[in-house]
């Protein structure tokens, strides 16, 4: 790689600028570093290529690290200035890039300006103010095809059987091998029948046989937990995706109404002409 020849002779030889630019602490993004052929290399430019540096060099001294990232761009400006036009390919590259950096700043100012503590705390009320208290349920389920073996099965578990490995060798349901865990879950998450049956359980017990449109069910109900609303701090995460997202897709609506926009459809190009690289060739 050319990166890691550049900091190879960096460690050898001592570039011209070593010493600290504007010491005094007053450097910009705007501040020159090199100039080739007339061509402005500025620290914004070190700083940028710094951050798409693989790990492994990050953590090389500083004073290497600067004169390999400036060698670098001294050397891709010298040779960028020999070479004629870029190609297609490479111009639609810079293009993109360009229109995605632009897109990428107006959406963060846009999320700058939507999220405040004032939107969080009124989407956080929008959202679960109206949340009452519920019960939720743990339970887990052996799930057989009669009255008869649901059962045996109620009077070997009930004779000392583990519930778990009874599951695991006779439950016809998906949960079977993992005990007949279901996990937690609140009401109207199962269907009618098992969860009227969990519902009037003690934590702790074995139900009677409960028959569903997929067979009878052995249940237990290992215990229960009362929901409430989730404090706004652990949901901070998901109000925050969610009112960037609607304040990204109302400017994106805004904008593409007011702008002035033509295209083709897929009946106007062939769409197998997007794995035709050769386009992108001088």
């Amino acid at each position: 790689m050319a990166f890691k020849q550049t900091f190879s002779a960096a460690c050898v030889a001592i570039f011209a600028l070593s010493a600290p630019i504007h010491a005094d602490g007053h450097a910009s993004a705007d501040t020159v570093v090199a100039t080739v052929n007339g061509a402005d290399i500025t620290l914004a430019h070190m700083i940028v290529l710094k951050q798409r540096l693989p790990a492994q060099y990050q953590s090389l001294p500083g004073d290497v690290l600067f004169e390999g990232i400036l060698d670098q761009l001294v050397q891709q400006t010298v040779l960028g200035q020999s070479g004629g036009d870029l190609s297609p390919g490479s111009v639609a590259t810079l293009e993109n890039e360009e229109r995605a950096l632009r897109a990428s700043e107006l959406i963060q100012g846009i999320t700058d300006e939507a999220i405040t503590d004032e939107a969080l705390q009124a989407a956080y009320e929008e959202t679960y103010a109206g949340i009452e208290p519920d019960t939720e349920y743990n339970a887990s389920h052996i799930l057989v095809e009669t009255e008869e073996e649901a059962l045996a099965i109620i009077e070997e578990v009930e004779g000392g059987a583990d519930f778990a490995l009874v599951a695991q060798e006779k439950s016809t349901g998906p949960s079977g091998p993992n005990g007949g865990q279901l996990g937690w879950f609140g009401t109207g998450a199962m269907v009618a029948p098992f969860e009227e049956a969990v519902v009037a359980m003690e934590a702790g017990t074995i139900s009677t046989p409960v028959q569903t449109q997929f067979g009878w069910h052995v249940i237990r109900l290992n215990e229960t937990r009362m929901t409430e609303a989730p404090p706004l701090d652990a949901v901070r995460g998901d109000l925050v995706t969610q009112l960037r997202q609607v304040a990204v897709e109302a400017r994106v609506a805004e904008l593409t109404e007011g702008a002035d926009i033509t295209r083709v459809t897929v009946d106007e190009i062939d769409p197998s002409l997007l794995d035709n690289l050769s386009l992108l060739e001088n």
